[in-house]
């Protein structure tokens, strides 16, 4: 039964990371104003280099995850991500900036709490716990 639910994770995992990689490849634009939203006052190369890297590691991340090739590295990729996402995310929450998180692309996530820092913030600890579950199985030989 654990085996099935590993699977099942590591394709919704992977799935999850694909789509939304995709979504920031097809709308660098989009990406680039989530992360202006941030407030974060960044080097405008570091930001510019974020929106050609990200979604191309979230993709190859997601690849990974779901066809089990390179697996540990896409889970500890993943693990990374998702550490910067919820610092990124919660900082966002804290001081109360009421912008999209960035994270599945505008159209999904105009005025709606599932685009809201507050529900990433939520849904990253969730998906961290996934990963680090999945790679702790891994790493035990389990999965």
């Amino acid at each position: 039964m654990s085996n099935k639910v590993a699977l099942v994770l590591r394709f919704l995992l992977g799935g999850i990371f694909v789509w939304a990689g995709v979504v920031k490849v097809m709308g660098p634009v989009d990406l680039l104003v989530s992360i202006y939203g941030y407030e974060m006052y960044l080097p405008e190369t570091l930001v510019r280099i974020t929106v050609v890297v990200l979604p191309w590691i979230e993709i190859l991340c997601g690849i990974a995850i779901l066809s089990g090739f390179w697996l540990e590295t896409g889970l500890m990729l993943t693990v990374g991500m998702l550490s910067v996402f919820i610092v990124l995310t919660g900082q966002a929450w804290l001081r109360g900036l009421d912008i999209s998180c960035g994270c599945f692309g505008s159209m999904l996530e105009e005025e709606s709490f599932l685009g809201s820092v507050q529900f990433a913030f939520l849904r990253n600890l969730v998906l961290i716990g996934i990963t680090g579950w999945l790679l702790i199985r891994l790493r035990r030989g389990s999965g």
